[in-house]
């Protein structure tokens, strides 16, 4: 990698383990660390996250302590008590944790932790971006991170930034519950790529970004802010070679033996999980329990080893939890114990990997049933483990695995029965059939390994030569900006041609609410009363609705796409075309009859166009309407040979000869020596940019694929350059006028 890449997640892959006022630095065990080490060891990195150090340190400590991590290039981000209780226990663990798992009842009644996250993301960007140099390439990782990507491109503009989001990510009814649900996606929006486990957790995030921020995906790709950003399924592997190798370890076949003997003649039931409430643990047992309850002789026959890692046990809700688990070991031993020991044999804390690998090769059956899961890596690692071709895996359908890993027995955890005769059906599975089902899982892990995911990720976050843009430069304030800025203030003569909606003035719910403030009537009567300078207000809009707002000023109108025009204040509007309007009666009743069956639709008729607006409708309706209305109109369309164009939530049917191309002919032929500045923000808008001569200036406001050379983001953004331009333009005419 020619460039570095800049690893940022919540916290460090070491653990960090304090004796007094000295250190020392351990690896840390967890899913993330363990995925991404290989890609810190093999790659030029530095990863930034927390020290998950949550205490003051004095200044000497904190030096010795970076000197550690700075070895290890790793940089770290220090937190306070307050900050790790309120930003990671709190909003992290305590409201995206249970909400993107489908666990509603687990929200608290309030979250005033929402600040602290905030800043804590504000806190972490600002450490990765001090390390950046141009060229580097940001991995920004998981939930407690979402706020980071666009917190990096506001102080980075120019970097590349992928995102992944290691849990699930949930349906667009389930994300509308989050009181910051926009802030969140936007927060996501700022990366170049947006990775996730499953197709399905990409359609989720496709639908919650249309209905909630009102974008429109197109082949897994969104445009925002004036970029492109690609929408990904990366479905995370493991280290399977590395399993491999432990499972043939001597020391390994010695356990393995060990716990076999133990057990004797009976079949070993295996989970491994932390204990959290997402991993179905409870369910799993109460299924266990059934499947002794349903024939005695399983008593005799079956054990299970239930291996449950401490997770946040300092956390009230997490130590109810472990006891509801352990009350449920307490009840299933009392019920179906025998003399010869309990049937759940309950282990509350880690093991290293060794000693998991050899439980998976002991284990005839692997239980993986979550509740919900981003993905679960156990079922893989228990797979890699299986060097003899046998055992059989259990596994969830809502775990992200479950998308790859169809040879496992597939369960609904929540359907405790069935869960029951699942591992009925797998103790009793003919060994062929389970070597067959094993063969083809271990192949598909082989295959698909962590080096894999993440070269396949930054792969497609590196496919092209910078950030994900559409052939336009964003506009924002630096040096370029200055330097057009600057060319267009010395210019004599001016033709600036302005839209109206989403140009001048942000969209509004409904066409009406879309007058101008005072301060924009005043900035075109300023720019229009410049010598030589003359402004266009070129807009989709109706006469009566130009002359209502922009009355006042001396701008030249151009209404209906430049149908009508009136050359100045008190004059009579002209039409400037004469086209055959016949059609708009079959197109008024499609449009209409459609308004008729959407809530929130309406139609706008002009003299020689129509326009259904949508702006108010729901958008899961708005898009099935859309695609009908086009199926009802596309006829009507190709026949009268018409143009059906989309705007900004409009969906418009004229006649092609008349555009806002012919506006800027009509100006040229009239002045063909006075440069243009022409600013829009949708398709019709790209007919005026397309007929713009050399030399003239176009500029595209918001998102979207354009022909404009500049791009603003916003109409405040513009508002802010064309005070900008005036006040440079009269500047100069007043130093020009001194004697």
């Amino acid at each position: 990698m020619a460039n570095r890449l800049l690893i940022v997640t919540n916290r460090l892959p070491v653990s960090v383990q304090r004796d007094e006022d000295d250190f020392t630095l351990r690896e840390s065990s967890g899913g993330l660390a363990t995925g991404l080490r290989g890609v810190h060891a093999a790659e030029d990195t530095i990863w930034i996250g927390w020290s998950g150090i949550g205490e003051r340190l004095s200044r000497s400590a904190r030096q010795r302590l970076d000197a550690d991590f700075a070895e290890r290039r790793l940089v770290a981000v220090h937190l306070s008590k307050q900050e790790v209780r309120q930003y990671y226990e709190g909003f992290s663990n305590g409201v995206i944790w249970p909400l993107f798992h489908y666990l509603l009842d687990r929200m608290p009644l309030q979250a005033p932790t929402w600040s602290v996250y905030q800043a804590v993301n504000e806190k972490i960007a600002d450490a990765a971006a001090r390390q950046y140099r141009p060229g580097d390439t940001f991995w920004v990782h998981d939930y407690q991170l979402m706020l980071v990507p666009t917190l990096l491109r506001q102080r980075v503009p120019d970097a590349r930034i992928g995102f992944f989001l290691h849990i699930p990510f949930p349906s667009a009814e389930i994300v509308r519950l989050l009181p910051w649900r926009e802030d969140l996606l936007r927060g996501l929006l700022g990366a170049d790529l947006i990775g996730f486990h499953t197709p399905g957790f990409v359609r989720h995030f496709e639908t919650s970004v249309r209905l909630l921020i009102g974008l429109q995906p197109l082949h897994d790709e969104l445009q925002w802010d004036g970029r492109r950003v690609k929408v990904g399924c990366h479905p995370m592997g493991i280290d399977a070679a590395e399993f491999d190798r432990l499972a043939g370890r001597p020391d390994v076949e010695a356990e393995v033996a060990r716990i076999r003997a133990e057990v004797g003649r009976r079949s070993l039931l295996l989970g491994v999980d932390r204990l959290d409430y997402t991993k179905g643990i409870p369910r799993r047992l109460l299924a266990f329990g059934e499947l002794l309850a349903s024939d005695p002789s399983w008593r005799e026959r079956v054990r299970l080893v239930q291996i449950a890692s401490p997770s946040r046990d300092r956390l009230e809700p997490y130590q109810a939890f472990r006891r509801q688990v352990e009350e449920i070991v307490s009840s299933v031993n009392g019920r179906f114990g025998t003399v010869d020991g309990a049937p759940i044999h309950y282990l509350y804390q880690n093991l290293t990997r060794e000693e998991l690998v050899a439980l998976y090769r002991a284990a005839d059956v692997m239980l993986v049933t979550p509740l919900r899961d981003g993905m679960n890596l156990v079922a893989k690692e228990y797979v890699a483990s299986r060097i003899d071709g046998d055992g059989c895996l259990v596994l969830s359908e809502f775990a992200g695995a479950a998308a790859e890993m169809g040879e496992a027995l597939i369960v609904n955890p929540y359907d405790v029965p069935a869960t029951a005769q699942a591992i009925r059906r797998a103790l009793d599975m003919d060994p062929a059939e389970r070597r067959v089902r094993m063969r083809a899982l271990r192949q598909r892990v082989q295959r698909n390994t962590v080096q894999r995911w993440a070269e396949e990720f930054l792969g497609d976050l590196m496919g092209d030569d910078g950030p994900a843009r559409d052939g336009t430069f964003l506009w924002s304030p630096g040096s370029d900006m200055r330097r057009l800025v600057e060319r267009l203030s010395r210019l004599d003569r001016l033709n600036l041609l302005l839209d109206y909606d989403g140009t001048l003035v942000p969209f509004a719910s409904t066409p009406e609410l879309a007058a101008p403030g005072a301060g924009v009537v005043e900035l075109i009567t300023r720019l229009a009363g410049q010598p030589g300078w003359r402004v266009h207000v070129v807009s989709g809009r109706p006469r009566a609705s130009l002359d209502a707002w922009l009355e006042p000023t001396p701008a030249v109108l151009w209404a209906e796409h430049g149908y009508w025009h009136r050359r100045a204040p008190g004059l009579e509007w002209a039409s400037t075309v004469d086209v055959n309007r016949e059609w708009m009666t079959a197109v008024r009743a499609v449009m209409t009859r459609f308004a008729d069956r959407s809530p929130g639709a309406m139609l706008e008729e002009k003299t020689a166009s129509l326009a259904w607006h949508y702006r108010m409708l729901d958008r899961e309706l708005a898009a099935t309407r859309l695609v009908q209305i086009r199926q009802a109109l596309a006829p009507l369309v190709a026949s009268e040979q018409l143009e059906m164009l989309e705007g900004n939530c409009v969906l418009e049917v004229r006649h092609p000869v008349v555009n806002k191309g012919r506006v800027v002919q009509e100006i040229v032929r009239q002045e063909p020596d006075v440069p243009v500045l022409a600013v829009g923000d949708d398709r019709t808008d790209e007919d005026m940019f397309a007929a713009v001569p050399p030399g003239g200036v176009t500029v595209r406001i918001g998102a979207g694929v354009t022909t404009a050379a500049y791009r603003l983001r916003d109409p405040e953004a513009l508002f802010e350059i064309l005070q900008e331009l005036l006040a440079a333009a009269r500047a100069l005419h007043r130093e020009e006028r001194r004697p």
